[in-house]
């Protein structure tokens, strides 16, 4: 079962599971995919899925789009 968790009250709209919040955050400190899926115990083809649901969800086209984007709502 996926634990969703809201990002702010002004951001209802965008539920992120533990585990995208988890990434969003390892994805700031700048730790490539493979690094990402070692430390979560996931297989890298996992992580470029999350990774892939992550930008979708924050309608971002890049990993450093998304980052930005979690700093001005205050998820990281």
């Amino acid at each position: 079962m996926l634990r969703y968790t809201m990002a702010t009250e002004e951001h209802e709209d965008l539920m992120l599971t533990y585990q995208e919040r988890n990434i969003i955050r390892l994805i700031a400190d700048g730790v490539k995919t493979a690094g990402i899926a070692e430390e979560m115990g996931l297989k890298p083809e996992t992580v470029k899925w999350y990774r892939k649901r992550i930008l979708d969800k924050f309608q971002a086209a890049t990993s450093a789009e998304v980052v930005r984007k979690a700093i001005e709502m205050k998820l990281i």
